[in-house]
């Protein structure tokens, strides 16, 4: 027997309580039950989003809120502006594009941070630019962008602001509405604790104005007619939605609020604190700054003479433990390891172990214990639980 441990930055682990949820008997997604589910849901969102604006969910992966992003605001022709620092960052690029959006593309070394003073001077440069796209946290590399910041720039000028925080919420601090988020995509399947299968959208004011302006034709993703049916006392999904699915992310909001919004990001923050530690430990590099908000995924060069590939293939085959290379053009020279969700100290600190292990098969020189030491110190100063 091999027990398993998912200690990916998406699809993450599912608590037993959410688990138990899914196996609840399906409930009909027009009877009264699940409106009342449904209700709960955005309730429970906007807490997560810290926002006040209308949230709408959809059966559907984060791609395909990203994707409603994109065809709810562009029409071919917009210019449009895309912060690019990794993968995902290039799928905003990807979506613009395909749309037949003028794309101004600021792309930035992978494992760097999107500059804010050069989204302002692209602003300034092209005063028609209709929406800025930027990732919040960028899972390919496990970089954080200063929502804040670009945020408060955006709001000065016309355009709106969308960002990608599919692996970032309920994992860091994203105050949606305080920082200007205009249109904020999410999907359950990361801190949110849910198997993959719902994404959500946060849209502000200033963005139903733009989306009101679109004439782009969409159908199964468009804003009007979810706004219209997911609001009000008898709130509804236009389609069938994953009516499960849904009542286990009303569980894992349950857990989240339960736990406290700040302490679930305080969990974050020691979570990643000791996963660098434990890695830098054992004289692996990080890829990307050393950020303290970077709390979903801890990214690792793969060291000199070991092969990036077997990393992952090891600890999966032979120890159970699922850990993610890199994607696009950094695959097989990073591995990374997440941890947003349902994870603890216990997570971190079986994955280093398998690491260490692994490293040693691979023909690395580890010095044992020292990324588990490492680790459980910074484990043991957390002030909350873990």
């Amino acid at each position: 027997m091999l027990k398993r441990f998912l200690l990916t930055p998406g699809p993450t682990p599912v608590p037993p309580e959410v688990l138990s949820a899914l196996g609840e008997p399906v409930v009909h997604h027009r009877a009264p039950r699940f409106t009342e589910i449904l209700t709960e849901v955005i309730a429970g969102l906007k807490h997560v989003f810290q926002t006040a604006n209308d949230v709408l969910v959809f059966a559907a992966s984060g791609t395909g809120a990203m994707e409603s992003a994109v065809v709810n605001v562009v029409n071919p022709g917009d210019h449009v502006l895309v912060a690019s620092m990794g993968n995902f960052g290039e799928r905003w690029l990807k979506l613009t594009k395909n749309w037949g959006a003028e794309v101004t593309a600021l792309e930035y070394e992978w494992g760097t941070r999107a500059d804010p003073a050069d989204i302002e001077k692209a602003l300034a440069a092209d005063p028609a630019i209709k929406a800025v796209y930027v990732q919040f946290s960028e899972t390919s590399t496990g970089v954080v962008n200063d929502i804040k910041a670009i945020g408060a720039i955006v709001a000065k000028t016309p355009a709106i602001l969308v960002v990608d925080a599919i692996s970032g919420l309920g994992a860091t601090d994203l105050k949606t509405d305080a920082w200007h988020v205009d249109i904020c995509v999410a999907g359950a399947q990361k801190a949110l604790m849910v198997p993959p299968g719902l994404a959500y959208v946060a849209v502000s004011e200033k963005a139903w104005k733009v989306v009101e302006a679109c004439t782009t034709p969409r159908f199964y993703f468009d804003y009007p007619t979810y706004r219209k049916k997911m609001t009000g006392d008898n709130a509804q999904t236009p389609y069938t939605p994953a009516v499960s699915l849904m009542v286990a992310q009303n569980a894992a909001i349950g857990l989240i609020r339960q736990e406290g919004l700040d302490n679930v990001f305080e969990r974050h923050r020691w979570l990643g604190k000791a996963c660098k530690a434990g890695v830098q430990a054992l004289g692996i590099e990080l890829f990307g700054p050393d950020d303290p908000e970077a709390n979903s995924v801890t990214a690792c060069k793969v060291p000199a003479g070991v092969d990036g590939g077997k990393i992952t293939k090891v600890a999966r085959d032979k120890y159970g433990v699922w850990l993610a290379g890199g994607q696009g053009k950094l695959k097989g020279q990073i591995f990374r390891f997440g941890h947003c969700g349902y994870f603890g100290a216990s997570d971190i600190l079986v994955g280093l172990g398998v690491l260490e292990m692994v490293l040693a098969e691979l023909g690395f020189d580890v010095k044992w214990g020292a990324g588990t030491g490492a680790a459980a110190q910074v484990l043991s100063q957390s002030p909350v639980q873990l």
